[in-house]
């Protein structure tokens, strides 16, 4: 459930749709409010790829650009709704293997080729975070367990991967699948505490 911004309380824009970045930010006492793109926006269309460019340079493109959509978001509905100024955040998550970005797969059998290259080695987890222009990125580093084709199987018909950078959630069942994680939990799981938590103590949060 949203959380209801008070005028004298500081809050935060969220313009994300992941329940896992709201249940984040509510973990660190991070009053929040979605500000969740108009029916009229092409979300989608930010997070396309460019030609020779790395997963770290992609990460954070995709995020800014995320939060200047979201900032004019916010101002055309200051306009015709008078709602209060806060700032505003925004976050991308993708995996690499090398120079290749793993990103949301498009079906069963590319969430399944995807987690085929993940099994029985290391791979990066990319997070970047945004607030109010400030770009902090997390990365982490998950190695996997070799995976037999009937767990990758069983795990793309529970239907977890579709939606999901790489095609997984730290927070589902492939977690048994993890050996070694180094880096940030929460980055891994789409919003970075330390890094969200640095951007924030300016603007006056203390935690």
């Amino acid at each position: 459930m949203s959380t209801e911004p008070q005028l004298d309380a500081p809050f935060i824009y969220l313009a994300s749709q992941s329940p896992r970045r709201r249940q984040l930010l509510d973990q660190i006492g991070v009053r929040h409010e979605l500000l969740l793109p108009d029916p009229q926006e092409d979300a989608e269309a930010l997070e396309a790829e460019r030609a020779g460019e790395s997963p770290e340079d992609y990460v954070q493109r995709v995020t800014l650009a995320k939060w200047e959509a979201a900032r004019l978001r916010l101002a055309r509905r200051q306009a015709s709704q008078d709602l209060p100024a806060a700032p505003v955040l925004c976050a991308d998550t993708t995996v690499a293997i090398g120079p290749d970005i793993l990103a949301k797969p498009v079906d069963q059998p590319d969430a399944a080729r995807m987690l085929a290259r993940l099994s029985g080695r290391t791979h990066r987890v990319l997070t970047a975070v945004v607030v109010d222009g400030n770009l902090l990125l997390s990365t982490s580093h998950v190695t996997w367990r070799a995976l037999g084709a009937d767990e990758i199987d069983r795990y793309v018909a529970s239907g977890e991967p579709m939606g999901k950078a790489g095609a997984y959630a730290i927070q589902s069942q492939a977690a048994a699948w993890m050996q070694k994680i180094e880096g940030s939990y929460s980055g891994i799981m789409g919003l970075p505490l330390y890094e969200t938590a640095e951007l924030l103590r300016p603007l006056g949060w203390r935690f």
